[in-house]
């Protein structure tokens, strides 16, 4: 009985695993999906042409993609951790949702910080150097053949181009290494600080992910500020505001008499003058662009004008004046009660308890407010004056750019989970999962996820 007990646990544990990596892959997939068609609507269109460059834009573009996908599922993670453990508290002996346990979800938090440490120290700088890379001279070179037209050249092959970015990379990592070492050594000089440098993969890599959550939040407690008070213009220029004492007809005739003045003038400028036309161009664009956003205010109906502007309006005032309470109560909590710390509590695990005290309904508020602080700080790093280079354009993107951003995003991402437990948005622990008693096993790098 002893040895089929232990092989029904073998099987069970089995299939548990299979089960849950076959929903981390399915999850993942259609990320990646999305995060492709993301990526594909602001990158540049280049020719279809298959030579060197398009391969290498092409490799750059998957890595990029990936690096996305994780993004997303780090930001999706904490809102559907928070939903699961509803859902478990609502329905605890249910058949259907069985699947849905601590060891998936720990999982899934697992896969996050170690896909998240591969793309930032890893997929994206070799993204970016293989795309700038031309490849070591000396190398076998390959002769390539335009379709259209004669044309012989001599470019570098992929193998080069490979060469030259690994030795980029372990150069970068060596030169990292070594201000590492040499600051370590100025502050504390020190043989056993010199040899603690050599635990290098067992204590320090596990925790410059950490590092990185750092650096994140202080980007995040810099941007999300100018995101909640940028929010308000960013809605006002999306949506249709309403017409009160505006003749919007008038106000389009004018437009296109002045539009037609301007091209009147292009038509009779000669073109030797090259820079009263560009500014003529640049004038013209302007205009119709103000006509377009005329004509879909005419065009919009009564209820889009009246009824939806005011409700966006008013719902972001109640998300921002809600989340600016609750960070000052949790700014209060700390101040008066040490308990409340993040390390000096243990809040429930998935499917122990509720974490709201309104259940459910204040679930999907903690839900709401996460979102709408992810957005506003993706909406306040845009706005930051050294950042107004990274806006993304459609179909008009470099890779290179697109590779900036994806970084800037995951950075941001990494850290939004440790900012909503730090501001009190959430009470959600990972690391008392006793539902399911694998979750009680340690992590690869040895101690155990815990927001």
């Amino acid at each position: 009985m002893e040895g089929q007990d232990e092989v029904s646990a073998r099987e069970q544990h089995f299939h548990s695993q299979v089960r849950e990596s076959t929903i981390c892959f399915l999850l993942f997939a259609v990320l990646y999906i999305v995060s492709y068609f993301i990526i594909t609507r602001y990158k540049r269109k280049s020719d279809e042409q298959e030579d060197e460059d398009a391969i290498v834009n092409r490799i750059s573009l998957f890595l990029s993609t990936f690096t996305l996908a994780v993004s997303a599922g780090a930001v999706l993670l904490l809102p559907f951790s928070i939903i699961s453990n509803e859902i478990l508290l609502s329905f605890p002996q249910n058949y259907y949702i069985q699947w849905l346990n601590g060891s998936l979800i720990h999982g899934l938090w697992n896969l996050a910080s170690l896909f998240s440490n591969l793309c930032l120290f890893v997929l994206m700088p070799f993204a970016f150097f293989f795309l700038e890379s031309e490849g070591f001279a000396g190398l076998k070179r390959t002769k390539v053949k335009g379709e259209n037209q004669l044309e012989e050249g001599y470019n570098k092959g992929i193998r080069a181009r490979i060469l030259e970015t690994l030795v980029m990379l372990i150069l970068l990592a060596l030169l990292i290494l070594g201000i590492v070492w040499v600051a370590l050594a100025l502050i504390d000089n020190d043989a056993a600080s010199m040899e603690s440098l050599y635990d290098l993969w067992d204590f320090y890599l596990p925790y410059l992910y950490s590092c990185i959550s750092l650096m994140g939040c202080l980007l995040l407690l810099l941007c999300t500020p100018v995101g909640l008070s940028r929010m308000f213009t960013v809605m006002g220029q999306l949506l249709v505001k309403p017409t009160i004492l505006e003749d919007l007809d008038e106000q389009i005739y004018i437009i296109t008499l002045e539009e037609e003045a301007i091209q009147r003038r292009l038509n009779g400028l000669s073109s030797s003058v090259e820079h009263n036309i560009t500014e003529l161009e640049q004038e013209l664009d302007n205009v119709k662009t103000l006509k377009t956003k005329l004509e879909r205010r005419k065009k919009a109906s009564a209820w889009e004008r009246n009824l939806v502007y005011p409700a966006v309006m008013v719902l972001l005032l109640i998300e921002t004046s809600i989340s600016v309470l609750l960070v000052a109560c949790n700014i209060l909590c700390l101040l008066v009660d040490e308990t409340a710390m993040p390390k000096g509590t243990r809040g429930p695990g998935i499917g122990n308890a509720s974490l709201s005290a309104f259940g459910f309904v204040g679930a999907a508020l903690e839900i709401i407010l996460i979102f709408y602080l992810m957005v506003s700080s993706v909406v306040g790093f845009y706005s930051l004056r050294f950042f107004g280079n990274f806006i993304p354009k459609k179909d008009d993107t470099t890779m290179t750019k697109i590779i900036g951003n994806c970084v800037s995003i995951l950075v941001l991402s990494s850290a939004l989970p440790v900012m909503s437990r730090t501001l009190g948005l959430h009470k959600l622990h990972l690391s008392d999962t006793s539902r399911d008693p694998e979750t009680t096993k340690p992590s690869a790098n040895g101690h155990q996820k815990a927001l």
